[in-house]
């Protein structure tokens, strides 16, 4: 069963995003860091005032 549209890869070309502008994914990047970061100290603090109301 070969379903494939793909039938040579002659020609083939890749499209990567953001790949010529280094900024843009350092931008990025460290946009996903500081998401990472809030997430983890907004649930520590959180969870301690949690545990000091019981």
């Amino acid at each position: 069963m070969n379903t494939a549209p793909i039938t040579s890869w002659e020609g083939a070309e890749a499209y990567f995003t953001f790949a010529d502008k280094p900024a843009l994914l350092v931008a990025l990047t460290l946009v996903g860091v500081g998401v990472c970061i809030w997430t983890i100290a907004s649930m520590a603090i959180h969870e301690n005032k949690a545990y000091k109301d019981m």
